[in-house]
């Protein structure tokens, strides 16, 4: 579970300032340095594949999306679509790098567990290779339990490898915020984690930051934790 020293006082999320999802072009340029950095072999062509983001709808800013995020579905789930745990994994390999050490892991989480972390059960298949979503990063359900929120999942889903790629690769500045009490944790709503294996899924991974030091925890699905948010997709 989450070290509850790293989270107390966090009970209040202020508004940040300025844009906060970044342009397509800098969220581009991550991707190249994440993919050089870590040798993903994500090839020259499935760059020059990207095409324009779409645009965010008068409906989508009243249900709390705010931008488009670029993200990468990587190997195969057995079904022709990206394997979401690893592509969720791949992230958080990346940011284990690059903070050095500044980083925590619940002994709780493991990806390479089938019984033990997965895509949730009627979550949607998540495409190999570059695809957008708009995003709302969490402000919108702070005061609701992963299970409930996962009611009204229709049009839009929660998040699943994207809250790790979004956090560790393309908007790692968000961390920041979190560190400042600016933006919400976030509890990634389309994974499930059974702590103990054997298929016993009741928590979802939780990432979130305190002293500059990026968290990986779980939390109960039928609990509401102060200072969390649920980001939400529309895929």
């Amino acid at each position: 579970m989450i070290p509850l020293h790293w989270i107390r006082n966090l009970l209040s999320a202020g508004k940040p300032e300025g844009p906060v999802i970044l342009p397509m072009e800098e969220q581009i340029k991550a991707w190249h340095t994440a993919a050089q950095n870590m040798t993903w072999n994500i090839k020259k062509d499935e760059f020059n594949r990207i095409e324009a983001p779409p645009l965010l709808t008068e409906s989508d800013l009243e249900q709390g999306f705010t931008g488009v995020s670029l993200f990468f579905g990587f190997g195969d789930d057995g079904t022709g679509h990206a394997d979401s745990v690893l592509s969720g994994k791949m992230a958080w390999d990346y940011a284990c790098k690059r903070k050095k050490g500044r980083v925590w892991q619940s002994p709780y989480i493991n990806f390479d567990k089938p019984d033990a972390f997965r895509l949730r059960s009627g979550a949607p298949h998540r495409h190999k290779g570059f695809y957008f979503a708009k995003i709302q990063t969490g402000d919108r359900f702070q005061t609701i339990t992963v299970s409930r929120v996962r009611r009204f999942f229709k049009s839009v889903t929660g998040c699943g490898p994207e809250g790790f790629q979004f956090l560790c690769i393309t908007h790692p500045h968000f961390t920041e915020l979190m560190s400042e009490r600016k933006t919400p944790f976030m509890a990634l709503a389309d994974y499930d984690v059974a702590p103990y294996g054997f298929n016993d899924f009741f928590d979802v991974p939780q990432l979130f930051s305190s002293n500059r030091i990026l968290g990986l925890g779980i939390g109960n699905v039928d609990q509401n934790y102060p200072g969390f948010g649920i980001p939400t997709l529309r895929l």
